[in-house]
C-alpha cells in the first residue's frame, strides 16, 4: 500500500526561505568564506539550494552520519559512515542538516568537528522540532520550526524514497 503525503510547506515557500537563509549567512560573513558540511543523505538537495544562494566564497565537504536507519523514530546510536575529506582547521564552518529532531546526533557530531580546529561551527537546517528535542542544540539558522510530525520531501526520507519530492510533505499513516 502506498504512503499517502500531504504538502505541508511548499516548493516556492521553501525556495524564498532557502534565498532568505542564504542572505542571511551572506551578511554574516562579509568579507569571509565559510565552508558548509553537508550531512548526507538528507541535506543534499538543502545545502545544494543554499550554496547557490550564498554570495561570499564557498567550500564544501560532505559527511554521513545517521541514527534512524529505515525507522521514523531515531536510534540514539549515532554512526559516522563517511568522514571529511577537507580539514577544518582556520575556516569558518556551518554544518547544514535538513532536519533537527532529537539533536543527539548533532550533540555527538560538534564536539568531534571542535576538535579539528575550526575558527567557529555554526549550525543551519531547513526544518527544526523543538518539541523532539532531547539535548540543547544551539540552532544558528532555521529555515523552519515544525510541529512533531514525521515529514518528506526535498531531502528527507522514508526508508530512503520521497527525497526527491520538490515540496516537504507529511506522511500520513
Amino acid at each position: 500500500m502506498a504512503d499517502k503525503i500531504k504538502v505541508f510547506i511548499t516548493e516556492q515557500e521553501v525556495n524564498a526561505r532557502i534565498a532568505e537563509l542564504g542572505a542571511q549567512i551572506s551578511k554574516d560573513y562579509e568579507g569571509k568564506e565559510v565552508h558548509l558540511i553537508c550531512i548526507l543523505r538528507g541535506s543534499v538537495f538543502f545545502m545544494c539550494e543554499l550554496a547557490k544562494r550564498i554570495t561570499i566564497p564557498v567550500t564544501m565537504d560532505f559527511m554521513s552520519v545517521s541514527s534512524y536507519g529505515n525507522s521514523m523514530i531515531s536510534s540514539g546510536i549515532v554512526r559516522i559512515s563517511k568522514d571529511l575529506d577537507e580539514p577544518l582547521e582556520g575556516r569558518h564552518v556551518i554544518i547544514v542538516e535538513d532536519i533537527i529532531d532529537s539533536g543527539k546526533t548533532l550533540a555527538h557530531l560538534i564536539p568531534i568537528l571542535h576538535t579539528r580546529k575550526p575558527l567557529d561551527i555554526k549550525l543551519c537546517t531547513l526544518l527544526s522540532k523543538p518539541a523532539r528535542r532531547e539535548v540543547e542544540i544551539q540552532v544558528d539558522y532555521v529555515g523552519y520550526e515544525i510541529p512533531d510530525a514525521f515529514v518528506v520531501g526535498y531531502g528527507l526520507d522514508y526508508a530512503q524514497k520521497y527525497r526527491n519530492l520538490p515540496y516537504i510533505g507529511i506522511v500520513e499513516e
